[in-house]
C-alpha cells in the first residue's frame, strides 16, 4: 500500500494534467470529426503500448528479470536485459515504419471520408510513438523490478505536460484553423515519447545499467521470456482492444461518437488510474517475488487484500459517476467552446454506461498480475479472446438495434458487461490455482461497500438536484455549476465515510494504517 501510494500520487499528478489537457482539447475541438480523429489516431500506438510495453513486456520481462536476479546476480539480469531491449528496438522501429507507409497509402484511397482521411493523416503522424512509449515501459518495468516506482510514475506526466503547453503556447501562434491545430497536437505527442524516455535514464544509471545493446538473443532467459509474451500480449491488453473496437465502430455511427466515447472514458481512467493501476503496478513485482519463493500464502493475502481495498474505493467512485454524469460531463468540459451542451448529454450517456466498469477494470488489476507472475499467460489469453469476441457481438447488436444518440451508450456498456464476465472467469480459475483466498470474506466486504456506495449515492444525487435551483439564482452560470458538483461530492464523500465507520472498520483502518507509515 506504501508502494501503491507512491505511484497513485504520481498518477494523480499524470490524471490531473490530462484532465486539464481534455479540457483544453474539447473547448477547442468538441465532440467534431477532427476531436474523434485525433482520439481513434492516438488509441492505436497506446494499444500497441499496451501488446508491447507495459502489457506484454512488463508482464512478461519483469518476473524474468527478477527470477535471473535472484539465482544469477546482477549482471546476468542486466545482460538479459539489453537483449531484450535490442531486439523490441528493432521490432518496434520496424512496426513504426510499416505503419507509417500503410496510414500513407490509406490516404489515397479512392473516396475515402473525410473522417477516415483526417485519421490516417494523424496516425501517419503520431504511429512511431509507438517504439517510444514502448521503450519508456520497458525502463519503466526495469525500474520497478528494482522496486523504484517514482520516476516512471511521473513520466506519462509528460505527455499532458507538453500537449498542455502546445495548447497553450503554440496555437495562439499558429493559423486559427482547426486543421493546423490538430497537427501541431499530433506533433507534440512525438515529442512527449521522446521525453518519457529521457527522464528515466538517469534512474537506470543509478541502478547500474550498463546501457549497451547485444544481438545474443538466443539466450534460454530471453526464449522463456518471449514464450510469456506472447500470450501477454493479447491477454493484458483486452481492455484496449475492446477501446480500439469501440472507437473504429463507433466512427460508422457518426463524426461525434469517438470523442464522446473518448471524453466519458477519460472520467474512468481518473480514478481507475490514481488507484487501481497503481496497485496493478506495484502487484506484478510483488506477486513475482512470491511465486519466486514459492510463497503461496503471501500471494493469497495480498489478492485478499487489494480485491477488498479496491472495493471499498472503488465502488462509491463508480456509484458516483454514475449518478452525477451529468453534472459532472458539464462542469469540467462546458466552458462556452466547442464542447456545447449537445455535446454534454452525449458524453454523459457514455459515462453512465462506463460508471460500472470502474470495479471490473480494477478486478482486473489484480486477476491478471497474479496469473502472469506465476508465469501463465496463457489463461488470461483464452478468456481474453472470448472477451473481445464478446465485446464485438454485443456492440453489433446495439449498433443495429439502439437510437442513434443511444449506441455509443450501448457500446460502453458492452464493453464492460464483456469484461465483467472474462473477470469472472479469470476469478474462478485463480480460486482453483491458489487456495486459500478467502473468497467468503472478500465477497462480504464488497456487499458492505456496495451498501455504504448506495446510501452515498442516494445523498449525493439528492444533494445535487435540491441545491442546483438554489445556487443558479445567487451565482454565475460557471460557479454554479461548480458549486453543486462540490455539494454533491462532499455530500456523499461525508455519507460514505460515516457508513463506513459502522460497516467497513478494517478495511478503513487498513488504509488508515498504510497511510500513515513512512
Amino acid at each position: 500500500m506504501r508502494s501503491v501510494g507512491v505511484v497513485g500520487g504520481f498518477t494523480l499528478l499524470s490524471r490531473g494534467l490530462g484532465m486539464l489537457r481534455d479540457i483544453l482539447i474539447a473547448y477547442h475541438f468538441g465532440t467534431s470529426v477532427l476531436a474523434s480523429a485525433f482520439f481513434v489516431a492516438f488509441t492505436i500506438p497506446n494499444l500497441f503500448r499496451r501488446l508491447f510495453g507495459e502489457g506484454a513486456l512488463a508482464a512478461s520481462f519483469i518476473p524474468v528479470f527478477i527470477e535471473t536476479r535472484t539465482h544469477k546476480g546482477d549482471t546476468a539480469a542486466w545482460d538479459m536485459a539489453a537483449k531484450v531491449v535490442t531486439m523490441a528496438a528493432a521490432l518496434l522501429s520496424g512496426i513504426a515504419v510499416l505503419g507509417v507507409v500503410l496510414f500513407s497509402a490509406g490516404m489515397h484511397v479512392p473516396c475515402i471520408s473525410e473522417r477516415w482521411l483526417a485519421t490516417f493523416a494523424l496516425s501517419r503522424v503520431m504511429f512511431p510513438y509507438v517504439l517510444l512509449i514502448c521503450m519508456a515501459a520497458l525502463s519503466m518495468a526495469v525500474l520497478n523490478s528494482f522496486r523504484h516506482f517514482a520516476t516512471s510514475a511521473f513520466a506519462p506526466s509528460l505527455l499532458n505536460l507538453i500537449l498542455i503547453i502546445a495548447m497553450a503556447a503554440l496555437f495562439p501562434l499558429a493559423e486559427p484553423s482547426p486543421d493546423t491545430r490538430v497537427r501541431i497536437l499530433a506533433w507534440s505527442v512525438l515529442l512527449a515519447g521522446v521525453a518519457q524516455v529521457a527522464i528515466q535514464l538517469p534512474a537506470l544509471k543509478r541502478f547500474g545499467c550498463p546501457f549497451h545493446f547485444s544481438s545474443k538473443w538466443n539466450d534460454p532467459q530471453v526464449r522463456k521470456m518471449l514464450v510469456l509474451m506472447g500470450p501477454a500480449a493479447l491477454g493484458m491488453a483486452v481492455t484496449q482492444f475492446n477501446v480500439l473496437i469501440d472507437r473504429l465502430l463507433a466512427m460508422w455511427i457518426g463524426g461525434w461518437a469517438p470523442a464522446a466515447l473518448f471524453y466519458s472514458e477519460r472520467m474512468i481512467y481518473f480514478p481507475l488510474g490514481i488507484i487501481a493501476t497503481a496497485l496493478g503496478t506495484v502487484l506484478l513485482p510483488t506477486f513475482s517475488g512470491h511465486a519466486a519463493q514459492g510463497d503461496h500464502a503471501s500471494m493469497s493475502r495480498t489478492i485478499a487484500a487489494s480485491l477488498r481495498h479496491l472495493a471499498f474505493i472503488m465502488t462509491p467512485a463508480a456509484l458516483g459517476l454514475l449518478v452525477l454524469a451529468p453534472q459532472v460531463m458539464r462542469t469540467l468540459f462546458e466552458w462556452n467552446g466547442t464542447f456545447d451542451a449537445e455535446s454534454t448529454w452525449l458524453s454523459a450517456r457514455a459515462l453512465a454506461c462506463y460508471a460500472p466498469g470502474l470495479v471490473v477494470f480494477s478486478a482486473a488489476k489484480v486477476f491478471v498480475p497474479a496469473f502472469y507472475a506465476m508465469q501463465d499467460t496463457k489463461t488470461p489469453v483464452r478468456i481474453g479472446i472470448c472477451t473481445v469476441a464478446l465485446n464485438l457481438a454485443l456492440n453489433i447488436l446495439f449498433i443495429l438495434t439502439l437510437p442513434t444518440y443511444w449506441k455509443h451508450a450501448g457500446m460502453a456498456f458492452s464493453t464492460v458487461a464483456s469484461e465483467a464476465a472474462g473477470m469472472a472467469a479469470l476469478g474462478a480459475i485463480l480460486a482453483r490455482r491458489t487456495p486459500g483466498i478467502p473468497w467468503r470474506g472478500i465477497l462480504a466486504s464488497a456487499m458492505r461497500s456496495l451498501a455504504c456506495g448506495l446510501a452515498m449515492a442516494a445523498c449525493a444525487w439528492a444533494a445535487a438536484h435540491f441545491s442546483q435551483p438554489f445556487l443558479d439564482g445567487y451565482l454565475p452560470v460557471k460557479l454554479a455549476q461548480v458549486a453543486v458538483l462540490l455539494v454533491a461530492i462532499g455530500t456523499g464523500v461525508a455519507t460514505y465515510l460515516g457508513t463506513a465507520l459502522l460497516l467497513l472498520r478494517n478495511e478503513l483502518g487498513e488504509i488508515k494504517t498504510a497511510v500513515r507509515r513512512r
